[in-house]
């Protein structure tokens, strides 16, 4: 796990940094669909790590990630878990750009794709895993989309859980950091 870590972290910051200094992307012209429901704060790539292990990502696995920022979940599902492929999901089209970008650096755009649309309303039937670094809130106010897919699917949040709707099977501490995991269960 230390060595996934180590090449998460240097990955995404040798990419990030790449990106960065060519700016002026066409996405920053263009408007969010809406206003963000949270800020972008990035991931801590052990939290990102400890998600996707959590979460038991593997080679069969198609991951969402809704709230993508950056797609450093995304990025990491299929680059140092290998899932079949990945799908980031950000309203913020300057977020999505710089994703794609980034894939595109590590050499992942063939497996990951970055999509600007409203995470409440995409369609995500065919997710095996979906990971989430959102507020309680707004959590709770997904429960029926992520009850609704397939059983079996794995679900893990960043410090934020689904209170009373929806009790988390495991949570653990990541350098005082928070996750949560949830099963989706039969029907």
């Amino acid at each position: 796990m230390t060595r996934v870590l180590a090449c998460c972290a240097m990955t995404l910051a040798l990419a990030t940094a790449s990106v960065l200094s060519s700016s002026g992307s066409q996405a920053e012209a263009q408007s969010p669909l809406r206003s963000p429901d949270v800020p972008f704060i990035p991931t801590p790539p052990e939290v990102v790590v400890a998600m996707l292990s959590g979460a038991k990502v593997g080679p069969g696995d198609v991951v969402y990630d809704l709230g993508s920022g950056d797609g450093r979940i995304a990025i990491a599902a299929v680059r140092d878990f290998h899932a079949a492929r990945a799908t980031g999901i950000d309203i913020d089209p300057r977020r999505v750009s710089e994703a794609r970008e980034i894939a595109t650096v590590l050499g992942v755009a063939d497996k990951v794709r970055f999509l600007n649309q409203d995470l409440f309303t995409t369609d995500i039937g065919d997710a095996t895993v979906v990971t989430l670094y959102l507020l309680q809130s707004l959590n709770i106010k997904l429960v029926p989309k992520l009850r609704s897919l397939k059983p079996g699917t794995r679900i893990a949040s960043h410090s934020f859980d689904m209170g009373s709707v929806w009790a988390p099977e495991q949570k653990l501490i990541v350098n005082g950091q928070k996750v949560y995991f949830w099963t989706v269960p039969g029907h």
